[in-house]
């Protein structure tokens, strides 16, 4: 099965909160770049997408959601910026085994995108993960090990 992680795209500096920061045009229109890649590379359809509720986060998947579809997408409060990445990978690894799932999607932040990667892809530290950065891993529930197919960043 696949799973993708996607940094949110590039948001503003300032905002009453953290959770308050847009994106910026520049971010939407990045994202929109990866998202066409990622399509283009035949993965388009996700069964399932989970989604931080920063509004930068959810500004981006509808930015991509034009270009990606599923029935599925759910606002998940634990993959917020400093969300748990072991109880994030356990909670993909369950609904995946669930659901039979062949592919979910994770649209979230630095620093819990580089570490929610390295859950998956053991022997990898965790990458720093551009805005709009996107990785596609190979993941086997039997041998819970992962391996990076591709990234893309704009």
């Amino acid at each position: 099965m696949k799973i993708f992680i996607m940094r949110h795209g590039e948001a503003e500096h300032f905002a009453a909160s953290d959770a308050d920061r847009e994106l910026t045009p520049h971010g939407r229109s990045a994202s929109v770049t990866v998202a066409k890649a990622c399509a283009e590379k035949g993965f388009a359809q996700f069964d399932k997408v989970l989604v931080s509720p920063y509004i930068r986060a959810q500004q981006t998947w509808q930015e991509i959601s034009a270009h990606f579809s599923s029935s599925q997408v759910e606002t998940c409060d634990d993959i917020t910026p400093y969300g748990d990445s072991e109880q994030v990978a356990d909670y993909v690894s369950a609904l995946v085994d669930v659901h039979n799932y062949e592919s979910v999607l994770i649209v979230s932040h630095l620093p819990l995108v580089g570490y929610l990667t390295s859950e998956f892809v053991t022997d990898m530290a965790p990458p720093m993960f551009p805005t709009s950065g996107l990785i596609c891993i190979e993941y086997s529930l039997e041998t819970l090990q992962g391996e990076v197919r591709f990234n893309l960043h704009p």
